[in-house]
């Protein structure tokens, strides 16, 4: 099938800047995405990689050994995939605020300089040091800045005879019709191949927890027309990126193991030319689920893929914690009506009332503890202690520290109360 299919070259992107999985948990995942159709990675390393001399502060704490990195290429090897290393030499670090340096402005007050001029000398630069050390790399670039450069502007530029454009769009609706418009500049312009660029999780949400699969399947089904609808290998391949934070600053979006099924359903859509039932099976083979749900984040059965444990109990967390808690503090009546936040900052409460609070709070929390306890032991298997700290401080802590707060007003109450004359309630206004 995969002869067939329109894409030769189909990559996992692994984007490190945000918890990086452990060697040992890459090794169990390779083999499962060379299975499901992929045949490359595009490895982020970012401060995961084992810098040394003057560029060793940029290591992360937990970042890779030499041996791992070693380690990590042979398991890709292992399982058939092509590894492509992914630097960000302009990307998130200069290009939003490009030509605002000292030296630019100076740069752009001269002659006939503008900001795409600045833009394709930079890239042309950096092309060149890379091809003059290594000949037969192929860099390849995210083609963004490159969108609305003029035409004769790039081909005079000489950067389409030394890099090839990744179109990148990871929306669900993209515009299949100007995305085949600008292949077709591209190609006027003098870049001899293009790359594909979509989403399979990291795209829909700084925060997000869960993938939406609909989305990022209806993403994969776009491009599928948008290589059906230019000249037969067009773009040489597509990159399935699954981003783990926006940037360096932001939150974690979906971890890996969680992002596994839409993956999964991406990458048997671009093997298959669609989401036929064949896929839809092959999709529940792979991940040992009964039925998969591509419209709802529940998929029946726990499934048997790698990180199975972490996307069940990642599920369970994002779909039901806050809401659970809230329930319980904002629509449980002896809580809204007998302990409201004026009377946990006064310290009041009724004695009855304690025990038509209490033992619900008790077991809520019982509850959450057990399974949050099962999730920290589940990512500690593939990840490391600074991400798993992260995921649960930004998620979890909050929802129970908020329970454990009802608990902590509710004892600091009981203790400031007296007992009353007459502990029963007034008959006609028992609760």
């Amino acid at each position: 099938m995969s002869g067939s299919a329109p894409f030769k070259m189909r990559l996992v992107h692994l984007d490190l800047k945000g918890a990086p999985p452990k060697v040992s948990y890459l090794s169990e995942v390779f083999p499962l995405f060379h299975a499901l159709g992929a045949n490359g990675l595009l490895i982020e390393y970012e401060d995961m990689f084992p810098y040394e001399g003057r560029l060793r502060l940029l290591r992360a704490k937990h970042a890779y050994s030499p041996s791992e990195v070693t380690e990590i290429l042979h398991l890709a090897r292992l399982s058939k995939l092509e590894v492509i290393p992914l630097v960000q030499t302009f990307g998130h670090m200069e290009v939003y605020y490009l030509g605002e340096g000292e030296a630019s402005r100076q740069w752009l007050q001269q002659g006939q300089n503008n900001q795409a001029k600045l833009c394709l000398s930079h890239m042309r630069a950096v092309a060149s040091h890379v091809l003059a050390r290594h000949s037969s790399t192929t860099p390849l670039v995210w083609d963004d800045m490159l969108r609305d450069i003029p035409q004769d502007q790039l081909k005079e530029s000489e950067v389409p005879q030394l890099v090839e454009p990744v179109l990148w769009d990871y929306g669900a609706d993209l515009d299949v019709h100007s995305k085949v418009l600008l292949m077709e500049k591209y190609r006027q312009c003098g870049f001899p191949r293009l790359w594909a660029a979509s989403a399979f999780k990291g795209a829909t949400g700084a925060s997000q927890t869960l993938p939406p699969v609909e989305h990022h399947l209806r993403n994969h089904v776009q491009w599928l027309q948008v290589a059906g609808s230019g000249p037969v290998d067009t773009l040489q391949g597509i990159i399935l990126t699954g981003w783990q934070r926006y940037d360096h600053f932001s939150v974690l979006c979906e971890l890996l193991p969680v992002g596994i099924p839409s993956l999964a359903t991406c990458l048997q859509t671009l093997i298959h030319g669609g989401f036929t039932e064949d896929a839809k099976l092959r999709v529940e083979s792979f991940l040992g689920v009964s039925s998969l749900e591509i419209t709802d984040a529940v998929s029946e059965g726990a499934g048997s893929f790698p990180g199975s444990d972490i996307y069940t109990l990642v599920m369970q967390v994002s779909l039901y914690l806050h809401n659970s808690v809230d329930t319980l503090l904002e629509r449980n009546r002896y809580i809204t009506g007998w302990f409201s936040p004026y009377h946990r900052r006064r310290k009041l409460i009724h004695p009855i009332m304690i025990q038509h609070i209490k033992p619900e709070a008790l077991s809520l929390l019982s509850r959450w503890s057990t399974l949050v306890q099962q999730l920290e032991a589940a990512l500690q298997l593939a990840f490391y202690p600074d991400a798993i700290e992260e995921w649960l401080e930004e998620n979890v802590h909050p929802s129970m520290q908020r329970l454990q707060g009802l608990l902590q007003d509710l004892g600091e109450a009981a203790a400031h109360q007296a007992p009353p004359a007459n502990p029963g309630l007034d008959k006609g206004r028992d609760p």
